[in-house]
């Protein structure tokens, strides 16, 4: 027992020097609890974004593959890719394909897989199956061996969607998958969920064998929202619920590993395999606590809690009122606004209420050990800088999987973006989301007319953020309300020809997403000229007005210092000057009016 308790010690003192890749926050809103029915899931990249170019997994590239639906022959193998971002090192010699990409594994293909959206994560397949996706810390990240620890999330997620139709099934899948072939990496959740039901699985690795995995799944309760966000979910687990699922030598192997308890009562799965939040307190959970806390007020969350494994938020919500897309997309945009962790107020947001921040030293993905206090940290929102992408899938069973099925898609940073249709029955993705590199400016790639934009809003925030939710508002609604006629006519085609159909909302969804860049594009010429220079220049009435700052921000900057009298020697011997945005008509000495009025 000494020697395996000593072997799990140094392990973990290893891999959370590994900072983890992703910083995600992922959802999932029930049918019962949405306003017409749909289930929606959604997630945001948050790690700068990574993507999948034929099979071959890329840290500097922001892209998607649409995977078209195959035939395989009896005896056909699937290849298992290495993961680079999984914050589990590659072990040993690695075989490569002709695309360069690392080869860790095999599995037995079936005989034929389905079509399926995928960016650093499988995102959503053609019979409307959603995924959602959150790293978290776990106690141990082992690296990755070719035959014994061969599977990570993103490639899990990608067959899920690949062989699957519900989520429970997706579970099952994933649950055997990493029983017999083995984990690798950072502790993760994965979303899974159909028009009909949602489930939620969390995984790590660390067996005391160094082979297989660990596992626990958790139905989501029918009206209900659940909400993670770079910890572990699930808690107390028990062999007589139904709805729960979870890995059979999970118990067992915590006893031996000095974990686990049983006189302490049921194993609690995100305390026991997992170790908190990351990076610092209230990283995770304030994300988890403003969703619940925006959807279902009446609950009156506390924002603060009693520590990193705290009991105070639910697993799951029934909001208050049914949620509909527009605010299901909203979810994403906060900073929160209004909130004891407001990143807008003063005096950190600056003169203009930037919410966003360059990393303090303690902001980092290290996992902090225990009793460690750290000297401070900014809040993390839930639409952050980094996000590389973010979306929300939406699924509906009265209608066709093709049509019902849909991903909204942003790039770049969800407060700053435009949510685009990609419907699950396309044939291919529109050509500016098969390519885009954050080293490479290219405004034909998705990603940098929102990124542009994303960046130049933080030169005068609350001026600009306005304009872009203007737009956002207006494109997004007005594919809202196209929705109906698409989808009726993409209906009329499926009744007679399902591949007509198919092919009229692969044209539909590329012509709205090209169309989209485009407009985004004209909006962000517009606030570049509108914008600049620290003015707001009317090109209507080709005149311009100086903005300023607010007159908290000129006394906390000192401008009351500056050359105002001759005298800057006497001015600025004098304690405490105020500002106080006024002209004065002084008769005498202007040194001496200062020390009595404005002290």
């Amino acid at each position: 027992m000494a020697l395996v308790r000593g072997l799990v010690i140094s392990i973990l003192v290893f891999m959370i020097a590994i900072p983890a890749s992703f910083g995600c926050t992922t959802f999932v809103v029930t049918d019962e609890a949405s306003e017409d029915g749909s289930v929606f899931v959604g997630h945001t990249n948050d790690g700068f974004g990574t993507g999948l170019v034929a099979n071959r997994i890329r840290e500097d590239m922001v892209v998607f593959r649409h995977v078209p639906a195959k035939d395989h022959m009896e005896g056909a193998k699937r290849q298992v890719i290495y993961d680079p971002n999984s914050g589990g090192e590659f072990l040993g010699e690695a075989s490569s394909s002709e695309t360069e990409s690392v080869v860790i594994g095999e599995i037995p293909e079936i005989n034929h897989t389905y079509a399926y959206i995928t960016g650093s994560y499988g995102i959503i397949n053609e019979h409307q199956l959603m995924s959602g996706e959150c790293t978290d810390y776990a106690k141990i990240h082992p690296s990755a061996e070719k035959d014994k620890r061969i599977f990570y999330s993103s490639e899990l997620s990608n067959i899920a969607l690949e062989r699957c139709k519900t989520a429970r099934e997706a579970v099952l899948l994933i649950g055997d998958l990493i029983e017999t072939y083995g984990y690798y990496g950072t502790g993760e959740t994965l979303i899974f969920a159909d028009p009909e039901d949602a489930w939620v699985i969390e995984m790590c690795g660390g067996t005391p064998d160094g082979t297989g995995g660990y596992w626990a799944a958790q139905q989501i309760t029918p009206g209900h929202v659940f909400v993670a966000a770079n910890e572990f979910r699930i808690r107390e687990l028990d062999y007589n619920d139904h709805h729960q699922l979870f890995s059979e030598n999970l118990v067992d192997d915590a006893q031996k590993m000095g974990w686990y308890d049983p006189s302490d009562g049921p194993l609690d799965w995100a305390k026991v395999f997992g170790i908190g939040e990351y990076s610092h307190p209230y990283y995770s959970q304030s994300r988890v606590w403003r969703i619940m806390d925006i959807l279902a007020p009446s609950l009156k969350l506390s924002p603060y809690v009693e520590g990193p494994f705290s009991k105070a938020y639910p697993f799951s919500v029934k909001p208050d009122s049914p949620v509909n897309t527009s605010e299901s997309f909203s979810l994403f945009r906060d900073h929160y606004e209004g909130t004891v962790f407001d990143l807008t107020a003063a005096p950190a947001g600056g003169p203009f209420g930037d919410p966003y921040r360059v990393w303090g030293p303690f902001d980092l993905h290290d996992a902090p050990y225990e009793g460690e206090l750290k000297p401070g940290s900014w809040a993390r929102p839930i639409s952050t800088d980094p996000c590389g992408y973010s979306y929300v899938c939406q699924g509906r069973k009265d209608l066709p999987a093709i049509i019902g099925g849909i991903c909204w898609l942003g790039l770049s940073s969800p407060a700053e973006t435009c949510y685009v249709p990609f419907y699950a029955g396309i044939y291919r993705l529109p050509t500016p989301y098969l390519h885009g590199s954050h080293w490479e400016f290219n405004l034909n790639s998705a990603f940098w007319p929102f990124e542009l934009l994303q960046n130049w809003a933080r030169f005068m925030y609350n001026q600009i953020s306005p304009v872009i939710k203007a737009e956002q508002s207006r494109l997004e609604s007005d594919a809202l309300a196209r929705q109906p006629d698409i989808e009726a006519k993409a209906l009329e085609l499926y009744k007679q020809n399902i591949t007509e159909a198919r092919m009229f909302l692969t044209a539909y969804t590329d012509q709205t997403a090209v169309d989209t860049i485009n407009s985004w594009m004209n909006l962000t010429g517009k606030v570049i000229v509108t914008y600049r220079n620290g003015n707001y220049n009317d090109v209507r009435n080709k005149t311009i007005q100086n903005v300023g700052y607010p007159d908290w921000w000129y006394e906390l900057s000192g401008y009351q210092y500056g050359p105002r009298v001759y005298d800057m020697e006497g001015l600025q011997s004098i304690p405490d000057v105020k500002y106080t945005g006024k002209v004065a008509n002084v008769t005498g000495d202007p040194i001496a009016y200062i020390s009595e009025y404005q002290t």
